[in-house]
């Protein structure tokens, strides 16, 4: 039997969270292997385990999977969270690269300098409400169904409402206009695997803070 994947990555959210939210949601126990010092990422990058010497990287499955992409795609294809045609799985692909894009401007906020956050804040929050929220509504209005693609659990609503709750971190009121949103997160969030994910002392990582950032900056040796 293949031991439980193993997660590289420093003990933050960053790009291996939605990885972690992924695996958890189905039902896979992980256990994470912490980078802490900056040496520890040299003897990953010096004994051959990362292909472009950047994590996040996943042992799983007797491989070494870098690419944040690959890995979740990975993970949804072995655990039934892909769809089950080539139309479901570009569905899925679209919604997720549309997650993504919203997240990846979540994720750099704590790097924004200090007298550009409060208008990098109000952009994003625009962006959220004028662009990716509406977009995902009308989905979920437009067939009615429980969840975005087949009336099934994919992991396009796993990354979606992992993002929903960093939107929610940002500003509460947010989702007020969103009804159908809320119901989705409400949904995703109570099945027995994410309830567990969600409960304080899980794997699940907490929002970035300056003590956080400055760890990350000194182990990445980012300026």
């Amino acid at each position: 039997m293949a031991g439980k994947p193993k997660l590289h990555y420093f003990n933050g959210r960053g790009r291996m969270e939605c990885i972690r939210w992924l695996l958890a949601a189905a039902g896979v126990e992980f256990e994470e292997k912490f980078i802490e010092q900056p040496e520890d990422l040299d003897k990953l990058k010096n004994d051959g385990s990362l292909m472009f010497q950047q994590v996040p990287m996943v042992e799983i499955d007797g491989m070494k999977l870098v690419q944040t992409r690959a890995i979740l795609n990975y993970v949804a294809t072995k655990y039934n969270l892909y769809g089950k045609d080539m139309k479901e799985r570009a569905l899925i692909d679209m919604y997720s690269e549309g997650v993504a894009d919203l997240g990846e401007m979540i994720l750099l906020l704590p790097l924004c300098p200090p007298d550009q956050k409060d208008a990098k804040i109000a952009q994003i929050k625009q962006s959220i409400t004028n662009r990716y929220l509406p977009a995902f509504e009308k989905v979920l209005k437009s067939h009615g169904q429980d969840y975005l693609v087949g009336n099934k659990l994919s992991k396009a609503d796993i990354h979606l409402v992992e993002l929903l709750y960093y939107v929610e971190e940002l500003d509460p009121s947010l989702l007020a206009s969103f009804p159908l949103l809320k119901g989705l997160k409400a949904r995703v969030s109570n099945l027995p695997a994410v309830k567990k994910f969600l409960q304080p002392g899980s794997q699940r990582k907490p929002p970035m803070d300056e003590k956080n950032l400055e760890e990350a900056k000194r182990i990445f040796r980012i300026k």
